[in-house]
């Protein structure tokens, strides 16, 4: 019998729960996965808080993992047994978990498990947020909130990867100053720093041509004064809450605001997936990209890993580990 995170009752870490679990089967379009490690997202605390936009009860804890395939569906092509795989999977904090094969990947020759667990969630909403979406360029300057979480790490990668000048946002020195040691030209605490005048500054007096948004209320004035005329906000989250004000001002500077989320988005299969497949998973086996991960523990402690991502002071993922 399998085990894994169960969460019956909305509430605290103490109602998540290491538990027996009914054995999986795949369906036709399926991959049953034993899964190696599992990717610990912020998204993951609002889910089990009940805050999470149509979370049910009761759910399996994660959001993504890696692993091995122990079975096929019956319509599933491209995919066999024991294949090294990884992709975003509900219910990932488990033994063994199910994969949609249009959301699976094949984990790269010379990529290792835990760090390909540390990919799926975090990589593919950067990727489709600069790349789908917001198709950055060559001196393109970009201001990425959150830093050291796993999409802002991420982010930070790609938009390198462009030949992009890049800026990132923490609440912590220590976190922006790790953004600007993976690779950043600038790094602002946003708890203490004037983030829009020392992007103008740092620009030129040019401001931002795109800002990835994801904390919300706190950080949204700041961020809107940081543009650039013309410039372009995509919003991926809202990890400091869903209620944001704004000033209209932003039509006289012809500022445009994008909300996306790779869950709904007409585009992400297609686009998304298709050219992270054919694009980023080389750049990851050639060693370009590096998917950071800042601790890793053993499955049963999750309780222990929530606690570490609502304390942000990780950079990167906390990876969870099966024996």
């Amino acid at each position: 019998m399998m085990h894994g995170w169960l969460v019956k009752e909305f509430g605290g870490p103490e109602n998540m729960l290491w538990t027996a679990l009914p054995e999986l089967v795949p369906g036709p379009h399926q991959l049953l996965v034993r899964v190696h490690g599992s990717g610990i997202n912020f998204a993951e605390t609002r889910m089990r808080a009940g805050t999470y936009s149509g979370q049910t009860l009761p759910f399996v804890m994660g959001m993504e993992s890696s692993g091995s395939v122990e079975a096929v569906g019956a319509k599933v092509r491209g995919f066999a047994l024991g294949d090294r795989v990884f992709g975003r999977a509900r219910g990932s904090h488990a033994e063994m978990v199910l994969f949609d094969a249009e959301h699976t990947l094949p984990v790269p020759d010379g990529l290792d498990m835990t760090a390909a667990a540390a990919i799926p969630v975090g990589w593919l909403t950067a990727w489709h947020a600069l790349i789908t979406v917001a198709d950055v360029q060559p001196g393109a300057r970009v201001l990425i909130e959150a830093i050291g979480s796993s999409v802002g790490s991420a982010a930070l990668q790609i938009a390198k990867w462009r030949g992009a000048w890049v800026a990132g946002t923490a609440s912590r020195d220590d976190k922006a100053a790790r953004g600007v040691a993976a690779g950043a030209d600038a790094g602002y605490n946003y708890k203490t720093e004037d983030v829009a005048a020392a992007a103008h500054r740092d620009t030129d007096g040019h401001g931002i041509d795109i800002g990835l948004m994801t904390i919300g209320e706190e950080t949204a004035t700041s961020l809107f004064d940081s543009m650039a005329a013309e410039g372009r906000i995509i919003m991926y989250g809202s990890t400091g809450g869903r209620q944001v004000c704004f000033n209209l001002n932003i039509g006289t500077r012809n500022l445009s605001l994008q909300a996306t989320s790779i869950s709904t988005s007409v585009r992400f299969l297609p686009e998304t997936m298709r050219t992270f497949r054919d694009v980023a998973l080389p750049l990851f086996k050639r060693g370009v990209f590096k998917a950071p991960v800042d601790a890793t523990l053993p499955m049963r402690d999750l309780v222990q890993a929530h606690a570490m991502v609502d304390a942000r002071t990780h950079f990167g993922k906390i990876v969870l580990l099966n024996g």
